[in-house]
């Protein structure tokens, strides 16, 4: 039992169950670590044909046992290696004894399988068999690769188990590496010397002089190359080294500084010595433009040459909006100017040649503003007037961009003009660049106010600032305080505004900012970052992602900058990263961490260098791209392709892409793509990608509308162009009940339930119940054990619960107005082992009304799909508590065909019904009612 290949630490429930699957016998069993308890385990065991999962729980003197029921005895084992023996025999409790492990695939570099968890050493003396005690975790997340390490002592099997299975993944890294000469040296250390160093840190001595000894072998080659890479630098530097006088004293050589190295590789000379001419190296290339910088300097000041003086505008002052003027046609050809004065809140209509005087509409008599989704370039203007009739207008911009320049002015008129204490639509823009390693240009005016390639705002809407601005980077040489200075002034040039920071996080050079308004400063509150390594062996920082989270007022927000794998042939790795991150990064109320990342939020964004490339020719690339051709291009996008099979990003959304591919340019330019790219190994093919994304995923039913999303075209220090989406999204605040609490009779609002029908994507057969999650509850609610259960269909699990069996659940406030803001979180859980098998959110404002109204919507856990949710729900609202009013962003509307307006707002418009009938049916549903195919076999559909 020494190498407890069956322990498999945070595998998901799912991919316990796959694996279970693929082994197909009775008794075959794997452990992983427990979602619902901190450091318990779950055992899964597969029989006839469904798996079983019991939870293993330590006690306060760290002893395992099987969860049991109430009453029985638990049996007690000291590590968990003894506790699985002890099961392997019949008649123990469990359906069938543990007679198969289940081996997992080892992690390799493609595969992205991190090995995460609990590592176990063994320990004993020189008697008997060693046993397996757990390691504790180090930080966070420790991260090891979860194989047994033998001390003196163990036996000689044990003793060598090690160096084989390292020596077996070297040999399956050298067919995909280029390095055999070095991969030769590291054999050589695997087979011979490992074993050494392994005995000698068992010993308490951890300087692995074996492995130093190797690398300064492997490495000495690399002497010549520093030694003339270093010659080289050196002659440069002194090439702008002020003259020496003859009297002065000879310079010396320039070097780095050097320290007394700590660690485990400083035992060698040889190897120390290269360490040192790597930090000089380092030393002068960092050095090297400083002081070329300052000799030319010195040559300016020395010969009086006048160099041109580079103009610094002063930060404009804060200033009104400008009277914006648009050209539109009327009816079939009357021409038309509209004028928007958004100070004044007033839009003006002249109509060209007819002689009519104009008209002034005050924006409170603006009821309505209808955008044609048929016609991109239509508006309809509903307005009121004095004889309680509304009369409505439509006119046609020249492009879609000028109609939508109108229609965000008209909204931000409303705004101004709304006298609200707090913000009900607010503006959010996401920045995401990879600048390569390289200092930003002086100037980032095109990507902080959205202009270059792609669907872009126009240009009477630069200038107007955003309440929250959110720049994710990748590769960023900057210094951290150096970067959001630089932000903060841009911005401050760019909007006369000093924005606030909220949140800096960082991982290596991954870095994201959040800035706000400062009017917005007080409204921001509970702020959490985190940061999730996905590199090698998921410990290096290179690759992984930083996270920022808070609430804006009563509206939460999540944004996720990520750096993923790189490589068009690494698609399988970049889909493991996003799953890691989504699975790690702690973001977000404590509260929901036992939900999927995804819904934790009301809004959540998610952007980056995905690193997902283009699968098509290189050649047939840039001939598309230079037509313009994109949607071809796009059906060859990794990233849409996994997303279509449900590998990543379920249920996001992402704005059109009409921009280029923003990866692999030539740096100095935008007109050339360099696809090729030269190393020691061979010639590289990165093919032109859109690597560079912005995607996000909203509760229901709330509203989030993207207005722009594009990338400059003028920004060229880095081989990426910087990426920019701007969106309008709706908030809400601290709800105020006219009604002070305690003034009278409490009445109460109640959700109720006629009935729920779940199905799961597994092979268990656990009883569930349902828990019920929402800020607008008390505490949370839980349902009694499900009522129906089906599990014919293999691999699927149907589940129903009656009305008797579901709470009634009552709302803190019985207002309309404050419950049609509100969501429900359901986790799906099984009663034995308390682990989620799904979780989804409902919107309470589709159900409010009279009659029950269907709902139905997807089940997600770690990133995954796992089944299906649909019943009936009720929410009863009291008489004397449905007042609402309309929102900001309602009185905007979509209309598909032209049809007339209503004669009166609506008071509470809300989206297009999608099939919810009054009343449920005795009969079965129509196999189209399941927002799954796979679901369709419960129907009888063959």
């Amino acid at each position: 039992m020494a190498a407890a290949g069956w322990y498999h630490r945070d595998i998901s429930q799912v991919v316990a169950e796959g694996l279970l699957a693929k082994a197909g016998r009775d008794g075959s069993f794997l452990v992983r670590d427990s979602e619902s308890v901190k450091g318990a385990y779950a055992l899964c065991l597969l029989f006839q044909r469904h798996v079983y999962t019991y939870r293993i729980l330590p006690d306060d003197e760290g002893l395992l046992s099987v969860q049991t029921i109430q009453g029985i005895q638990a049996k007690c084992f000291r590590t968990l290696p003894d506790l699985i023996g002890a099961y392997q025999h019949p008649n123990n409790g469990l359906v069938t004894p543990l007679l198969h492990p289940v081996h997992g695939a080892r992690p390799d570099e493609d595969s992205g399988e991190p090995g995460r968890g609990r590592g176990l050493c063994q320990a004993g003396s020189g008697e008997g068999p060693t046993e397996l005690v757990p390691l504790p975790t180090d930080g966070e997340d420790a991260r090891g690769w979860g194989h047994t390490v033998p001390c003196p002592g163990a036996p000689p099997s044990s003793r060598t188990h090690i160096p084989q299975q390292l020596h077996q993944r070297l040999q399956e890294q050298v067919h995909s590496s280029p390095a055999s000469d070095f991969m030769g040296f590291m054999a050589e250390y695997l087979t011979h010397h490992v074993q050494l160093d392994l005995e000698a840190l068992c010993h308490g001595h951890p300087q692995l002089r074996h492995l130093s000894t190797a690398l300064a072998t492997a490495c000495r080659a690399l002497h010549s190359e520093i030694d003339f890479t270093l010659a080289g630098l050196e002659a440069l530097a002194r090439v702008f080294d002020p003259p020496v006088s003859p009297r002065s004293p000879a310079r010396e050589q320039v070097s780095a500084p050097t320290a007394p190295r700590d660690g485990f590789l400083s035992s060698d000379p040889d190897l120390e010595l290269l360490l040192n001419k790597i930090s000089a190296a380092n030393h002068l290339l960092s050095s090297l433009e400083k002081k070329v910088l300052k000799s030319l300097q010195e040559t300016v000041a020395r010969h009086n040459l006048a160099l041109p003086s580079v103009a610094v505008a002063p930060p404009p002052a804060a200033r009104p909006l400008a009277v914006q003027n648009f050209e539109v046609k009327v009816g079939k050809s009357q021409r038309a100017a509209l004028m928007v004065d958004v100070e004044s809140g007033t839009v003006t209509v002249t109509k060209r040649g007819s002689g009519s005087p104009e008209e002034v509409i005050p924006q409170d008599k603006i009821l309505q503003l209808i955008k044609y989704q048929s016609v991109q370039s239509k508006v309809r203007l509903v307005c009121a007037r004095d004889n309680q009739k509304s009369l409505s207008r439509d006119f046609i911009f020249p492009s879609a961009r000028k109609r939508e320049a109108f229609c965000q002015l008209l909204q931000l008129m409303k705004i101004q003009h709304s006298n609200l204490d707090e913000p009900e639509l607010i503006s959010v823009y996401i920045g995401t660049w990879n600048m390569g390693s390289t200092p930003p240009p002086r100037s980032l005016a095109s990507w902080l106010t959205s202009r270059g390639l792609g669907h872009t705002q126009d240009e009477t809407m630069a200038c107007i600032p955003h309440d929250i601005y959110v720049i994710g980077t990748q590769e960023n040489s900057l210094g951290d305080r150096e970067w959001v200075e630089f932000l903060c002034a841009s911005l401050k040039t760019l909007m006369a505004i000093d924005y606030r920071v909220v949140a800096l996080q960082c991982l290596w050079s991954i870095k994201i900012v959040v800035l706000v308004k400062p009017e917005h400063q007080r409204r921001i509150s509970h702020v959490h970052t985190s940061s999730v390594k996905t590199g090698i062996a998921n410990t290096l920082g290179n690759k992984g992602a930083v996270g920022v989270s808070f609430l804006f007022n009563g509206t939460s927000f999540g944004f996720v900058n990520c750096h993923l794998a790189s490589g068009s042939e690494k698609t399988h790795r970049r889909n493991q990263n996003y799953s890691d991150i989504l699975h790690s990064l702690a973001l977000g109320d404590k509260r929901l961490g036992g939900f999927d990342l995804t819904l934790r939020f009301t809004h959540l964004f998610w952007f980056g260098d995905l690193n997902y490339r283009l699968d098509m020719d290189v050649q047939d690339i840039l001939a598309h791209v230079v037509k313009k051709d994109f949607q071809a291009l796009l059906a060859v996008d990794q990233l849409s392709l996994e997303r279509e099979k449900n590998k990543v990003f379920l249920r996001f959304s992402e704005g059109d892409i009409s921009f280029p591919p923003t990866y692999r340019y030539e740096r100095g330019t935008r007109d050339t793509y360099v696809w090729q790219k030269s190393k020691p190994t061979g010639m590289r093919i990165n093919v032109p990608s859109w690597c560079d994304r912005i995607l996000w995923k909203s509760h229901p039913e709330t509203h989030v509308v993207c207005n722009s999303y594009g990338c400059t075209d003028d920004i060229v220090t880095s081989d990426h162009s910087p990426v920019f989406a701007t969106f309008e999204v709706g908030v809400t605040s601290q709800f105020v009940p006219k009604e002070a609490p305690g003034s009278g009779p409490e009445a109460l609002a109640c959700i109720e339930w006629e009935s729920i029908e779940v199905i799961l994507k597994t092979t268990s057969r656990s009883k569930c119940y349902i828990e019920f999650h929402s800020y607008c509850l008390e505490e949370v609610q839980r349902s009694g054990e499900n009522t129906f259960q089906n599990c014919d269909i293999p691999g699927f699990l149907k589940l129903g619960w009656s009305s008797k069996h579901l709470p009634v659940l009552n709302p803190i406030l019985p207002d309309l107005e404050y419950l049609g803001d509100q969501h429900l979180l359901l986790s799906i859980k099984g009663v034995e082992s308390c682990e989620s098998y799904g979780e989804c959110c409902l919107a309470v404002r589709s159900a409010i009304g009279p009659t029950a109204q269907q709902f139905e919507t997807f089940l997600f856990h770690r990133g995954e799909e796992t089944g299906s949710v649909r019943g009936w729900m009720r929410v009863r609202v009291p008489r004397g508590r449905c007042g609402t009013r309309e929102r900001l962003y309602e009185w905007i509307s979509f209309e598909e065909e032209d049809a007339e307006p209503a004669a009166e707002a609506p008071v509470c418009p809300k989206p297009p019904p999608q099939r919810l009938r009054s009343r449920p049916r005795s009969l079965p549903e129509p196999a189209t009612d399941y927002t799954n195919p796979a679901y369709f076999i419960f129907e009888g559909v063959p």
